[in-house]
């Protein structure tokens, strides 16, 4: 018994980023609107830092430091770290839970901080170069801190439907045919290496 199936072809989506000036305009004009909201420290405050300030349980300083880890356990310079906060956050809501895992993450946090002065006379997320903290991190990265933090950010990251999309992924194909037949060799992101 031989079953015919047609496929619906692949939604093709263009990469390039476009912006309108009026979009970026419309874009502005909701962004001040949104200013009064916010503090004056918070607007002098480097993004990252002021992402780091979600961090009720385990603090700015200690959300900061696990930001830039989990950045450079899975670096994609082009993923915002808002990105990284949302697969941090069900972490710090166990830490909330879970008296030993905030000691874990704070101590890790502390000892990584101490590492980094020790050999670099800077905390680890004032380090600059990706160098010095990976290579603080090969010093880690058996340790019950640092697989803690990676195997959360696996699924936590990549499990991220809104993550998605910057990758190129569409997400389950299978409920539309597979990929055979709608695009599974359209490898046009290897053209821009």
């Amino acid at each position: 018994m031989s079953t015919e199936y047609t496929a619906t072809p692949m939604r093709i989506v263009d990469k390039r980023i476009t912006l309108s000036r009026r979009g970026f305009l419309k874009g502005g004009g909701m962004a001040a609107l949104g200013v009064g909201t916010l503090s004056a420290s918070t607007l002098m405050t480097p993004a990252r830092e002021a992402l780091a300030q979600e961090f009720k349980v385990l603090g700015a300083a200690t959300g900061n430091t696990l930001l830039v880890l989990a950045r450079d356990i899975f670096p994609h310079d082009r993923i915002s770290d808002r990105y990284y906060l949302q697969a941090l956050e069900p972490l710090e809501a166990q830490a909330a839970a879970d008296d030993k895992l905030k000691a874990l993450l704070s101590e890790g946090v502390a000892a990584l901080d101490r590492l980094a002065k020790l050999r670099f006379r800077k905390a680890y997320a004032a380090l600059d170069k990706e160098s010095e903290r990976l290579s603080l991190l090969y010093v880690i990265e058996h340790g019950a801190f640092f697989q803690k933090v990676k195997g959360h950010m696996v699924t936590g990251f990549y499990d991220n439907k809104a993550v998605w999309p910057l990758f190129g992924y569409e997400g389950s194909s299978w409920e539309k045919g597979g990929y055979l037949n709608r695009g599974f060799d359209d490898i046009d992101w290897l053209d821009q290496a």
